[in-house]
């Protein structure tokens, strides 16, 4: 099948105008240690913003012919660009926003390979500068606004929902925008997506202008999740767990939508940090919510926590059902608390740094068959260490429904094996059929072959 496709030049707005031969050097390089398809690949996943797509190898195959460059000229760069999706395109010209997330992919790209990777300065094997180095990216990105009281929520849920729950998402995120709060998500479609739309009705009827739209990525996920046009500021970080860590850092509260396997992992992550003794003082205000048809879904997402992590990690969210007032009142005192913590402390308001996240949930996770196989899915273990391997099985589940690699590796070695104590498995085994069963794994109108088999 043919797809309708455009070839342009683009010219950076602002900081990125001149690029370092050696960088241009490391985009050009198609060999296994450059840049080249990191950068193409997030760059198609960018341009292909709107088209109902959650497969970075179909995306790939689809436009196999999509081709990005770099072109150096004395005054400056300009990007190249062959048989993009004319979708990213009106009446020949780049949308704008698009145009703006492209060179953000440009600077994230560049800037975590020379200045994080390639730097010495930053032990990314230890927990401090793994930290640090997300705080830097996150700097580069004009993400952290230093003079700006506490007021950002970041939501999380599935980009596959009904459209009553897509319509849920929209109206709390117009109630959290009334309230003069900001949005964080994902960046792609659904439960991202929504909160950002209410969000900007919200801050128009209020009059605020300087709404802020914050979408994190990373290049695994991109594809699955291409940025909504509606994020004012994109910043695409190097792994998943840099990811979780920047949205927490970031974060001053936490709203969880009816989502997939993805949503799972991310409850776990931050479920796993807040069960920590370190934290256990901590304010960080965490609340599930959705309408009334996702009431049964919440209870099967309790009950899990419960039977796996046990009645503290119960303690640290409260659920909300069709009532998006409630939750951005809630939130907004929830972040309240967290304002008068940080001052009473002289902690940033900007960045997290007093939330202690253990290496466990630092260290890059690869979702291997042999890797998925050997997680340690056992009670012997402290419950937050508990956290961290659940948040890795998810992890899995998702690479091998949407990530390009993890398709791949499917295709050629069968799906994942998942083994552990028999209650946890039975457990994990009942969540992941009902996401299959309420189409939470794929894009509705796809076949869901599922990539895992759990082993009890």
């Amino acid at each position: 099948m043919k797809y309708e496709v455009i070839d342009t030049q683009i010219a950076p707005e602002g900081r990125l105008e001149v690029l370092s031969k050696a960088e241009v050097a490391k985009l050009r390089d198609t060999s296994q240690g450059g840049l080249y398809t990191i950068f193409r690949n997030c760059s198609l996943a960018v341009l292909n913003c709107g088209n109902a797509m959650d497969d970075g190898k179909e995306l790939l195959e689809r436009f196999k012919d999509f081709d990005i460059s770099i072109i150096q000229r004395e005054r400056g760069i300009k990007l190249d660009i062959k048989s993009a999706p004319a979708s990213a395109f009106v009446d020949g010209q780049m949308i704008k926003g698009i145009h703006e997330h492209l060179f953000a992919v440009l600077r994230d790209v560049i800037f975590v390979s020379n200045e994080i990777q390639d730097d010495p300065r930053f032990d990314l094997e230890s927990t401090e500068g793994t930290t640090d180095a997300v705080f830097h990216i996150l700097r580069n990105a004009n993400m952290l606004r230093p003079l700006i009281s506490p007021n950002l929520v970041v939501c999380w849920g599935g980009h596959s929902i009904s459209r009553i729950e897509y319509e849920y998402t929209k109206k709390v995120g117009y109630q959290i925008g009334l309230r003069a709060m900001d949005i964080c998500t994902g960046c792609g479609p659904g439960a991202m997506k929504g909160p950002m739309k209410g969000a900007t009705i919200g801050h128009a009827k209020q009059r605020i202008t300087s709404g802020r739209y914050l979408g994190v990525t990373e290049p695994g996920i991109i594809a699955a999740e291409a940025p909504n046009p509606i994020v004012n500021d994109l910043v695409i970080l190097p792994d998943i767990e840099k990811r979780l860590e920047a949205f927490v850092r970031l974060g001053h509260g936490i709203v969880v939508f009816p989502g997939g396997a993805g949503t799972a992992e991310e409850i776990l992550y931050i479920l796993g940090i807040l069960l920590h003794p370190d934290n256990a003082e901590l304010p960080f205000p965490l609340i599930f919510t959705g309408p009334h048809s996702a009431a049964a879904y919440f209870e099967q997402i309790d009950r899990f926590i419960g039977d796996t992590l046990g009645q503290r990690a119960r303690e640290r969210y409260q659920v909300i059902i069709d009532d998006p007032a409630a939750v951005a009142r809630e939130m907004q005192a929830g972040i309240k608390r967290v304002r008068e913590f940080r001052k009473e402390k002289a902690d940033a308001y900007y960045f997290n740094w007093r939330l202690k996240i253990d290496r466990e949930f630092q260290q890059p996770f690869a979702p291997t068959h042999d890797n998925m196989r050997n997680l340690k899915l056992q009670r012997q273990q402290e419950s937050h260490l508990l956290a961290a391997n659940l948040r890795r099985a998810f992890s899995g589940v998702v690479a091998g429904n949407v990530k390009d690699q993890g398709i791949r590796a499917i295709e050629e070695h069968g799906p994942f094996e998942i083994r552990g104590d028999a209650d946890i498995m039975t457990a994990m085994d009942a969540l992941l059929a009902s996401f299959v069963e309420h189409h939470r794994m794929k894009l509705p109108g796809k076949k869901y072959t599922p990539c895992y088999r759990i082993i009890k």
